[in-house]
């Protein structure tokens, strides 16, 4: 099982919009925090400012999966049982060829209107025929689409959560990579993981560093190439 964080998208060049430069950048065109204008509420409330932050901001139709991407997907093509969990919302990992993924967080990938339930995909919200002052609706009903990911002042979705636990707790090694683990209710899968080896790869220290058999202190995306 690998459970991977922010960090693990932002050496394909994805920003993380948490980091102290994601919020004095949000702070200085805006006004506001990023949690905010990614929260339920602001979505219903200001549509409009939402979509403009969140393509600016949170979609990356460029980017590829890096060596850690590649390197989990690796795995599995020697025939591993491999999983994935991951707070990303960018669909790199089942990219690179990973085919069991729990997105925790959505994919920005994915997109419905709110009246018919009609899906689109990236490119229809990004097509400016499709939206009116940035917002995007729907082409069967006109009602207004939104992105398939989870925003604040929202919960997980139960199955994804079901999945991504019971795997978890089936898992002999755990690889934990790119994430501080301190956004929960993430963060407290570890609590499920009952093997003997509990690997970490992320920069800074985590709450888990105790438990770990091995700790390593580097990019992810350098960790994988090594290896």
């Amino acid at each position: 099982m690998f459970f991977g964080g922010a960090g693990v998208s932002t050496e394909s060049g994805i920003p993380d919009f948490r980091s102290e430069k994601g919020l004095y950048m949000a702070k200085q065109e805006y006004g506001r925090s990023p949690e905010e204008m990614i929260s339920h509420s602001f979505f219903v409330r200001e549509p409009v400012i939402f979509y403009d932050y969140y393509k600016k901001n949170l979609i990356y139709p460029d980017a590829q999966p890096n060596a850690a991407h590649l390197g989990i997907a690796a795995l599995e093509k020697t025939g591993k049982d491999v999983r994935v969990v991951t707070q990303n919302i960018d669909g790199l990992h089942q990219q690179a060829g990973s085919s069991t993924v729990y997105e925790l967080h959505g994919s920005v990938l994915r997109n419905y209107c709110l009246k018919c339930g009609a899906t689109y995909d990236l490119a229809y919200i990004l097509d400016d025929a499709n939206c009116q002052d940035g917002v995007p609706y729907c082409a069967k009903c006109g009602g207004m689409v939104r992105p398939d990911v989870v925003l604040y002042e929202e919960g997980l979705d139960d199955a994804t959560v079901k999945g991504a636990v019971d795997a978890i707790a089936k898992a002999d090694l755990l690889i934990v990579g790119g994430t501080s683990l301190v956004v929960y209710p993430a963060a407290g899968f570890l609590n499920y993981y009952h093997g003997d080896d509990l690997v970490l790869i992320n920069l800074t220290a985590t709450s888990a560093d105790q438990r770990a058999s091995l700790v390593i202190r580097e990019p992810i995306g350098e960790v994988f190439a090594q290896l």
